[in-house]
């Protein structure tokens, strides 16, 4: 039996309706709970995808780097023929290209949200 069920993940930020607005666009979401300090985007289900809180002070990681390690990162399936698609729409919603697919040699691309966090999109 389970201890606990997952619940959300939760990305520390400066400005939490602003990531919550480029998430929900990434992923077809909705903006909820939309507080000063706490916003979340839930998905065509109700379910809550991500959540996002105000950190005074918030420092970005910085990828790749030891010294201000990612911690984490968010990985998102993409159908590979609609790679080039979801990549010329993410950076329209203000992410940027760290590091591409080498032409195609690898099944993923990483850039950064306009946080600063790291995510994938991924071939699938």
């Amino acid at each position: 039996m389970a201890v606990a069920a997952m619940g959300v993940t939760v990305l520390d930020c400066p400005d939490p309706r602003a990531l919550a607005d480029f998430y929900a666009a990434v992923l077809g979401g909705t903006v909820q709970a939309d507080r000063e300090d706490w916003v979340e985007v839930l998905g065509t289900h109700g379910n809550r995808l991500l959540a996002f809180q105000r950190v005074v002070g918030y420092v970005p990681p910085r990828w790749p780097s030891t010294e201000h390690s990612q911690q984490l990162h968010l990985d998102f399936d993409v159908p590979r023929e609609q790679l080039d698609d979801a990549e010329r729409e993410v950076l329209a919603l203000g992410a940027t290209l760290l590091q591409g697919d080498d032409g195609g040699e690898r099944d993923w691309r990483v850039y950064r949200d306009p946080a600063g966090h790291p995510f994938c999109l991924c071939a699938c």
